[in-house]
């Protein structure tokens, strides 16, 4: 009986290993990084100009730099201005915020009655050209627009610190994936 228990795991102790070893192997066959961006080697981001009707001072700047700061900090790339692998350029094309639906949250006021709180939409639009000069076909020009409601009664200083760092990230997020990812 004592042979049987130590057979058993001298068998066990093979499977971990043989399995570390498979493990290892398909490891250095597959990058798990998702990554479509394998042969090209430099990016250059060009400033995003505001062109909305509505102009929020700070927006291009900031939105080119977080998208500048998204490719160079979470990809290979380096950051070039002369001959790039990689071309992303656009313009910020809408920038508005509009009354929407009232909310369901209520509050009573003092003499017993209930009201409803009142939400804005943040909108912004972006055109985007990409072009790769390594692999031309995964070039392209796309819009992307996403928005954020919040409540209304928030200052225009509030909304530009909060609200439009929350839309811009998700449509960097959104550019980010239609050309590393290739989703």
């Amino acid at each position: 009986m004592n042979i049987k228990i130590k057979n058993n795991r001298l068998k066990r102790s093979v499977l971990v290993g043989i399995l570390f070893v498979l493990l290892g192997v398909l490891n250095s066959c597959y990058s798990f990084t998702g990554s479509s961006l394998t042969d090209e080697k430099t990016v250059q981001i060009n400033e995003f100009p505001n062109n909305a009707p509505l102009v929020n001072p700070t927006l291009s700047q900031q939105f080119s730099t977080d998208i500048q700061n998204r490719f160079l900090q979470r990809t290979t790339l380096k950051g070039t201005k002369e001959n790039p692998d990689i071309l992303i350029e656009g313009e910020i094309t809408d920038y508005s915020i509009a009354p929407t639906t009232i909310s369901s949250n209520t509050q009573t006021n003092p003499s017993g009655g209930v009201i409803q709180q009142a939400q804005n939409k943040l909108t912004i639009t972006v055109k985007v050209h990409y072009e790769n000069k390594v692999h031309p076909d995964a070039s392209f020009d796309r819009t992307y627009t996403d928005e954020a409601a919040f409540n209304s009664n928030l200052s225009q200083s509030d909304i530009e610190a909060s609200q439009v760092k929350i839309v811009t990230e998700r449509i960097i997020n959104k550019i980010f994936n239609d050309i590393v990812a290739n989703w």
